[in-house]
C-alpha cells in the first residue's frame, strides 16, 4: 500500500514531516520515494544533466528561478542544497557537476531581488569558499569570478555579520602564483587581483561590515598588489578600458584602493607601501619607487595629497642612518612628486613641508664628516625637491618661502666649517626657489627684511657663498632674460640685449636701496682676486643697470663706477692683477651704463678712453687675468689720462641735459661702509660730501685737463689767477685725505651706532650757543617788530585827524601791553633733537 501511494504526486507538507521523509526517500532503492522529497530538491535535481557533458539544463533552471522568485523563503534551503550537492561532487573529483551547481548559484544569485538576497548570500558564500579550498586552478578560478559578480550587486540590508578574511587571505595568496605554466600563472594572479577588489568594493561601500583598512588585511592586499605590479611596465601609457595582464591590472586596483581612501586611511595604505619597499630594497634603483608614488599621487584626493608627502618625508626620518644611496632615492621620489601636492598645499601646511625639508638639510650636514658625493647627492635631492615643491607656489608665497629659508641661514659671522657648509647648502636651496619666481616688481621682490640678510651674506668671508648671493640676485634681477649675455665681460656692445624703460616703482626702489645693494657688491669685488667673484659680481651690476638705468639713476650707478675704479687707485693692499681687473670692470660697466640710458656723449668718451687704453695699456681692459696667469712685466694703473674722470662725465651728463648735482657733490663708493641698516646718504654724509666737495672739484678740476680724452679742455688762462693758485697749493696730501675719510667714516659711524643719550650728552655745552643766537634772532625781529608798530600809530593819529575811519594796524594792540612776546619764549630741551 506504502508502495502505491509513493507513486502519486504529492502535496507540499509540513515542516515537522520534511526530515522523516527525508529518511525514507534516502532508504528508498527504486527511486519512486523522490516524488515525497521536497519540491525545491526536486526542482534543484532537474537542473542538473545525466551526462555531465551536456551542461546545465537550462528549462529547469528557468523552473528553479521562478519558483526561487515566488517562493524567496526558500532561496536559503536552495542555497545549502546545492552547497551540499557541490560539496559531495568535489569530494569525488566530479568537477562537471561542481561547475553547474556554481553556474546555477550565479544565475540564483543574479535573478534576486537586493531586498531578498540576504537569505541566499550566505550559502553563496560558503560555495566559493569550498571552491578556493580546493587545489583545482579552474575551480578557483571559477569561484572567484562568482564572487566578482556578487560585489558588483549593491545590497540595501546592511551585513554586518559577514566576514572576509578568508577571501582577502585566500585572493591574495593566489596573486603570488607561481605556475610552470605562464598562461595559467597569470590567470590564476588575475583572478586573486578581481578577487581583492571584488572585497574593496564589497566592504569600502558598507559601513556595517569588517573594516578592510585594519594593519592585518592593508599588509595583505598592498603587497600583493606591489608583487603584480613591479613584473610588468606601468599602465603611464596604456589606454586599455580592461586591462588584461597582471601588472595592468593591480595598478588599476591599487589607484582605486587609493582614491577610495578617506583621510583617516592613507596611511594604512602608505605603511605597507612603504615597508614592502624597503624589505625588498626597491629605493635602488627607485623607477618602480617613483612610478608607484606618482600613481598614488595622482590617485588620492586632492586634499589628502600632502599627506602622503608628510609620511615619506617622515620614513625619510626613520632611515637617517641607512646608506646616502637609498636616502638619496627616497629624496629623489619626494622631488618627483612633491609638485604634485604643492597645489593643495597653503599656509601652515606649505611651511611645515618646508621646514621638514630643510631639516633633513641641516641634519645632513651636521652628521657630514666629510664631502662625498654620495651625501652631495641626496642634498641636492633635497634642493631639488624643495624647488619643484615651491615652483607649483603662487609668486606670494614663493617670497615667503624665500624669506622663511634666508632667516634659516646662520650668520655670516660664524665662520666653522660646519656653519659654511650650511650656509653653502640653504643659500643654493634659496637659489633654486629663486629660479622659479618671476620679477614683475622690485620691491616685491626684495623686501627689507629679505633683502638686508642677503646683503649680509653678499659680505661673507667665503667666496662661495658669495658666489651664490650674487647668482640668488641675478634671478631675481634677470626680468628680461639678459642674464646668460652679461657672463662675458667685454666693452663691445651687446647686441641682441632686452632694454626697458624702468617703471616709477623701480626708480623709486633704486632710490631707496640701489647704493645698498652697489655697496655689498664693490666690498665683495674688492676681497679677493676671484676670477668666478669677479664676473658674478659683473653680472650683478650689469642686470641692475640694464633693469634699472635712466636719466634718474644714472648718476648713482656713475658713482658706482667711480667707486670701482677709486678702490682700485687707493686700496694698498690689492695686487696689481686685481687692480687691473676692477680697471676693465669699471670701464665695461661705463660703456655699458651709456648704451643703456642712449647718452651719447658718455658712450663716446668711454669708446675714446677704451680706445686710449687699447694704444697703451691693454690690461686695463677685459678680459680678464686670473692669478694663475701670467701678465705682464709692468702693470701701470696710475696712469691719469687713461682713467674715468668725474668731472668729463659730470660734463657728459651735462650735455645731454641732465642732472649733475649729485655726480658734482657726491662722493664715490669707498670700502667699509654700513649696511642696509643705515641708508648710506644719511644727513651726516651730505654734509661731509658739500664740505669736501670743494677741494674734490679743484683737485679733479686740474686732473682733467689731461685725463679727459675727446671732451673740452677748460682754458688754462682763465685758471692761473691767485685764488688757483691758492687753491693748488693749498691741496691737501694723500695722507691727509685718508686720514679725512676716516675721521668722516669716524663721525657718520658715532651718529649711526651712539645711543641717543649719548649723543645728547656730547652736545650739552652747545645748548647756550643755540639759545643765544636764538636771542639774538628774535630781539632783532622783536626791535623791527616795535618800529613797525610805532609807524603804525603814527600813521593810524594822522588818518584820525584828517577825519578819515580805518583799522588800526595789528601792531598798536602790542605797544603799551607790557606781555612779554611768546617767540621770547627759551626753547624746552625736548626741542633742541
Amino acid at each position: 500500500m506504502s508502495m502505491i501511494k509513493c507513486c502519486f504526486e504529492p502535496l507540499e507538507m509540513p515542516e515537522f514531516l520534511d526530515s522523516f521523509v527525508k529518511k525514507c526517500t534516502e532508504g528508498c532503492c527504486c527511486g519512486c520515494c523522490s516524488a515525497l522529497r521536497p519540491r525545491y530538491k526536486r526542482l534543484v535535481d532537474n537542473i542538473f544533466p545525466a551526462n555531465p557533458e551536456d551542461g546545465l539544463v537550462k528549462s529547469n533552471m528557468e523552473k528553479l528561478t521562478f519558483y526561487s522568485l515566488r517562493s524567496p523563503e526558500k532561496l536559503d534551503r536552495i542555497g545549502e542544497y546545492l552547497y551540499q550537492r557541490a560539496s559531495k561532487d568535489i569530494y569525488r573529483k566530479r568537477y562537471k557537476f561542481v561547475e553547474i551547481a556554481m553556474e546555477a548559484m550565479d544565475l540564483l544569485l543574479k535573478a534576486c531581488h537586493a531586498q531578498i538576497l540576504n537569505l541566499f548570500v550566505e550559502s553563496f558564500l560558503r560555495m566559493v569558499q569550498k571552491l578556493l579550498e580546493d587545489t583545482n586552478p579552474t575551480l578557483q578560478i571559477m569561484a572567484t569570478n562568482s564572487f566578482v559578480r556578487f560585489a558588483n550587486i549593491e545590497e540595501d540590508t546592511p551585513s554586518y555579520h559577514r566576514r572576509y578574511d578568508f577571501f582577502i587571505s585566500k585572493f591574495s595568496s593566489m596573486c603570488y602564483g607561481n605556475n610552470d605554466d605562464v598562461e595559467l600563472r597569470d590567470s590564476i594572479r588575475m583572478a586573486g587581483i578581481n578577487g581583492l577588489q571584488g572585497v574593496i568594493r564589497k566592504t569600502v561601500s558598507d559601513d556595517l561590515v569588517a573594516n578592510i583598512w585594519e594593519k592585518q588585511h592593508m599588509e595583505k592586499i598592498v603587497p600583493s598588489l606591489l608583487f603584480n605590479m613591479q613584473s610588468g611596465p606601468s599602465k603611464t601609457t596604456d589606454t586599455e578600458a580592461t586591462p588584461s595582464t597582471p601588472p595592468l591590472l593591480a595598478e588599476a586596483v591599487i589607484r582605486e584602493l587609493v582614491s577610495r581612501a578617506s583621510f583617516g586611511h592613507i596611511k594604512s595604505v602608505l605603511k605597507p607601501l612603504l615597508s614592502h619597499m624597503d624589505h625588498h630594497k626597491l629605493w635602488v634603483p627607485n623607477k618602480f619607487a617613483i612610478d608607484t608614488f606618482r600613481i598614488v599621487m595622482i590617485s588620492i584626493q586632492p586634499q589628502y595629497s600632502y599627506t602622503v608627502v608628510e609620511t615619506l618625508m617622515s620614513h625619510l626620518d626613520q632611515n637617517l642612518t641607512s646608506s646616502p644611496k637609498t636616502r638619496t632615492s627616497l629624496a629623489v621620489v619626494l622631488s618627483k612628486i612633491i609638485a604634485i601636492a604643492a597645489g593643495e598645499s597653503v599656509g601652515p601646511s606649505a611651511l611645515d613641508i618646508i621646514n621638514n625639508l630643510l631639516m633633513h638639510l641641516k641634519t645632513s650636514v651636521s652628521t657630514q664628516h666629510e664631502s662625498t658625493p654620495e651625501e652631495t647627492q641626496y642634498q641636492e635631492a633635497l634642493i631639488n625637491a624643495l624647488g619643484e615643491f615651491a615652483n607649483h607656489h603662487p609668486d606670494y608665497q614663493k617670497i615667503e618661502i624665500m624669506l622663511f629659508i634666508m632667516n634659516t641661514v646662520p650668520d655670516p659671522s660664524n665662520k666653522s666649517r660646519g656653519d659654511q657648509l650650511l650656509q653653502n647648502i640653504l643659500l643654493k636651496s634659496l637659489l633654486k626657489v629663486g629660479t622659479q619666481y618671476r620679477t614683475v616688481s622690485f620691491e616685491k621682490a626684495f623686501p627689507v627684511s629679505f633683502l638686508q640678510p642677503l646683503l649680509k651674506m653678499a659680505r661673507a668671508a667665503s667666496i662661495p657663498i658669495r658666489i651664490i648671493v650674487m647668482q640668488i640676485f641675478q634671478q631675481l634681477l634677470d626680468r628680461h632674460q639678459n642674464q646668460h649675455l652679461l657672463n662675458v665681460i667685454s666693452v663691445s656692445n651687446y647686441s641682441t640685449l632686452t632694454i626697458e624703460t624702468p617703471s616709477r616703482s623701480d626708480i623709486l626702489f633704486t632710490h631707496k636701496y640701489g647704493s645698498n645693494i652697489l655697496q655689498a657688491i664693490i666690498e665683495s669685488m674688492s676681497q679677493e682676486n676671484h676670477l668666478e667673484l669677479l664676473k658674478s659680481s659683473y653680472n650683478t651690476v650689469a642686470l641692475v643697470i640694464v633693469e634699472m638705468a635712466c636719466g634718474e639713476t644714472v648718476q648713482e650707478f656713475l658713482l658706482f663706477v667711480l667707486g670701482v675704479q677709486q678702490v682700485a687707485v687707493t686700496e694698498v693692499e690689492l695686487s696689481p692683477k686685481h687692480r687691473c681687473n676692477l680697471h676693465s670692470i669699471a670701464i665695461s660697466l661705463l660703456i655699458l651704463l651709456g648704451r643703456c640710458t642712449a647718452i651719447g656723449t658718455l658712450v663716446e668718451y668711454a669708446e675714446k678712453l677704451i680706445q686710449a687704453r687699447k694704444e697703451e695699456a691693454t690690461y686695463l681692459l677685459p678680459p680678464l687675468m686670473d692669478n694663475d696667469k701670467s701678465a705682464p712685466s709692468t702693470l701701470n694703473t696710475n696712469l691719469p689720462h687713461l682713467l674715468i674722470d668725474k668731472l668729463a662725465v659730470a660734463e657728459c651728463l651735462q650735455q645731454a641735459g641732465l642732472e649733475v648735482n649729485r655726480i658734482q657733490t657726491g662722493t664715490p663708493y669707498a670700502l667699509n661702509q654700513t649696511d642696509i641698516s643705515a641708508h648710506r646718504h644719511s644727513w651726516v654724509d651730505t654734509h661731509s660730501a658739500v664740505r669736501n666737495s670743494v677741494v674734490d672739484s679743484s683737485y679733479n678740476d686740474i686732473e682733467s685737463i689731461s685725463s679727459s680724452p675727446g671732451v673740452q679742455k677748460r682754458s688754462l688762462a682763465s685758471e692761473y689767477n691767485f685764488e688757483s693758485m691758492k687753491r693748488v697749493l693749498a691741496e691737501p696730501t694723500e695722507a691727509s685725505k685718508r686720514e679725512a675719510r676716516e675721521k668722516q667714516m669716524q663721525i657718520g659711524r658715532t651718529f649711526r651706532e651712539t645711543a641717543f643719550e649719548d649723543l645728547v650728552r656730547r652736545t650739552e655745552p652747545k645748548h647756550d650757543v643755540i639759545q643765544n643766537k636764538l636771542n639774538e634772532i628774535f630781539n632783532a625781529l622783536s626791535a623791527e617788530r616795535q618800529i613797525s608798530a610805532t609807524c603804525g600809530v603814527q600813521a593810524g593819529s594822522l588818518l584820525a585827524g584828517n577825519g578819515l575811519n580805518g583799522p588800526l594796524i595789528d601792531g598798536t594792540k602790542h605797544a603799551g601791553t607790557g606781555q612779554r612776546p611768546i617767540y621770547e619764549n627759551n626753547f624746552p630741551e625736548l626741542f633742541f633733537y
